[in-house]
């Protein structure tokens, strides 16, 4: 697994702000994006980081190997690098200017799936400014009748399991569980339930996964922040989804509870759906104070 060193860079700025002159050096900005396909995007992903500010940014959908990934445009924008991909498919990084430490890649048991099982590129954590971040791509689950639908439960409810052992053995660490969820909690994180009705995403045991985190002392803090319904964090390319603002929330950051404290702000960057070479998914932003 990659991880390269990069010298540090400017500090965060709030948001909507683009001078880092005027950041807070008492603040963190987490943010993570499913980027659907890193060498298609990477122009985008360093703009949006020096647009934004953002400390550390955890990607989803990558999708390319190791080998593959644009390790030197984050690099020269001072910026260290994990990354961990398999193949053209799924693929997850952490990209980080305030350390980069006890990179994982995947959970431990996660749970495997293919003819020729094995644990895929959903999962890698890194410690970065104190704050334990894993960068999550949840399995879609395919249909309720396919075997990916099973996997997926089973890999929420490993997660979960493991999420709550460790803030059980340290109540005070700060974890961040950020991505993609492929799950729709509430009838409104979709823009017409009768279109996904019987579907995957919005069916109740996929629901109950999700919220379990929340009874293992997590709190899902874009809700927190952004209660609004309607707030989407993916559009589809097909049929003017974005135009007709006919999206899914699909993209969360659950917080162990001594980092939920701490979290000051969250945004849905939804202008980042706009223009040319737009990934379907916008960065959710989470600012966390020391």
């Amino acid at each position: 697994m990659p991880s390269r060193a990069a010298p540090p860079s400017a500090p965060p700025v709030p948001l909507g702000c683009v001078s880092a002159q005027t950041a807070s050096l008492d603040l963190m900005r987490l943010a993570t994006w499913n980027i659907n396909s890193i060498r298609a995007r990477v122009d985008r992903a360093v703009a949006f980081l020096e647009r934004s500010g953002t400390d550390v940014l955890a990607l989803q959908e990558t999708k390319c190997k190791d080998t593959q990934f644009p390790f030197e445009a984050f690099e020269a924008a001072g910026y260290e690098v994990a990354h961990f991909g398999l193949s053209q498919w799924n693929g997850v990084a952490i990209i980080s200017r305030v350390g980069l430490e006890d990179v994982s890649l995947g959970f431990p048991d996660q749970p495997q799936f293919g003819e020729e099982p094995v644990v895929e590129a959903r999962a890698i954590g890194a410690t970065c400014g104190g704050v334990r971040v894993w960068s999550l791509y949840v399995p879609h689950g395919r249909a309720l009748d396919n075997p990916h639908y099973a996997y997926k439960l089973d890999w929420l409810s490993t997660l979960r399991s493991h999420a709550a052992g460790w803030v059980e053995a340290d109540p005070a660490a700060k974890i961040a569980l950020v991505g993609d969820w492929n799950v729709a909690p509430r009838d409104t994180d979709v823009w017409d339930m009768a279109v996904f009705e019987g579907q995957t995403h919005v069916s109740q045991p996929e629901r109950d996964a999700f919220a379990a985190f929340e009874t293992a002392g997590f709190t899902e803090v874009s809700r927190e922040f952004v209660p609004e319904d309607r707030k989407y964090t993916y559009w589809d390319y097909q049929q003017l989804r974005f135009p007709k603002n006919q999206g899914l929330r699909i993209d969360f950051a659950y917080t162990s509870p001594a980092l939920t404290s701490a979290v000051t702000a969250v945004e849905i960057d939804r202008d980042e759906r706009k223009g040319k070479g737009a990934s379907d998914h916008v960065p959710v932003i989470v600012d966390i104070a020391d």
